[in-house]
């Protein structure tokens, strides 16, 4: 797979993330705990089709056999599933997205510190823009509205997702120098069982109508299931920390359908941190392309 073309499929799995809010904005009686649960199910369900076609009938024997690197992503893609709704419960979904941005830095620190990889300077230069555009965009209303303890949990989202790239990442170049490493693509599916078995108990008694219950299998499959299963293969393809920066585009993302179809206009902080991250991650591509 070229560079161009995996980075293409980076940008398609963070535009599906990013239809969450305007998503959830469609829904009737479904909050909080409650949205997580239904959309862990769906996403686990969704993964259980997918997979059982894709790996045939030995799938669920491999499962069973999983080693540590496929159980250590699973509890990550939990966290990050539980933890951002949690801390949107506690705090102001700015003070979460800031935090959220800090996720290209820690990747890449944990990546040089674990896999001792040495990254471009091109790249650091548009970790530190893109993060200084969201922290511009948010940093204001995160300050005003900031609470210790919903930060400490939006804090988990960019440190499980750093090590669960890390793993990825370790497994994809173990796997290239000819070791014997696990299938990843499980690992999505323990941690959907996961999130939704730890979210059910908090979840009841639940409030859905049939109409939340569409809306909300739409968020299992299409924006959790399909763009988690394609991250997991573009693992063996992209270095983690550009992963990481890539991801950040689900914020602008999540900007724009807010304003095309939630009524949202966007402020003018928000269209300069958003052209910021843009500008940073063309920065990035267009170096990467010069070098190739």
């Amino acid at each position: 797979m070229t560079h161009r073309r995996a980075v293409s499929l980076l940008i398609l799995a963070t535009l599906l993330w990013s239809i969450a809010g305007v998503v959830t904005r469609q829904l009737d009686a479904a909050r909080s705990f409650e949205v997580t649960f239904w959309r862990s199910l769906f996403n686990a369900l969704a993964l259980v089709l997918a997979l059982s076609v894709m790996r045939g009938a030995g799938f669920w024997g491999g499962f069973r056999r999983a080693r540590w690197p496929v159980w250590i992503s699973g509890v990550c893609w939990a966290l990050m599933y539980t933890a951002f709704m949690v801390a949107m419960t506690l705090t102001t979904v700015a003070n979460v997205l800031v935090m959220i941005a800090l996720g290209p830095l820690v990747t890449a620190l944990f990546s040089r510190a674990v896999l001792d990889h040495r990254l471009p300077w091109r790249t650091w230069a548009a970790i530190v823009l893109a993060g200084g555009g969201i922290a511009w965009m948010y940093g204001a209303e995160a300050l005003s509205g900031a609470s210790l303890v919903g930060t400490v949990v939006a804090g988990v989202v960019p440190l499980a997702a750093a090590v669960n790239w890390i793993v990825l990442q370790f497994v994809a170049s173990r796997s290239q120098s000819g070791a014997d490493m696990p299938d990843m693509m499980p690992a999505v599916l323990i941690g959907a069982t996961l999130s939704a078995a730890a979210t059910l108990p908090v979840a009841l008694p639940l409030q859905a109508s049939l109409h939340d219950v569409a809306w909300l299998a739409l968020l299992g499959v299409v924006q959790l299931a399909i763009p988690c299963l394609i991250v997991v293969r573009l693992s063996r393809e992209l270095p983690a920390a550009e992963i990481s920066l890539y991801d950040l585009l689900e914020v602008i993302f999540g900007v724009t359908w807010a304003w095309l179809w939630g009524g949202e206009t966007p402020s003018a902080s928000t269209l300069l941190g958003g052209g910021l991250v843009i500008i940073a991650l063309v920065f990035n591509e267009m170096l990467a392309l010069r070098r190739t």
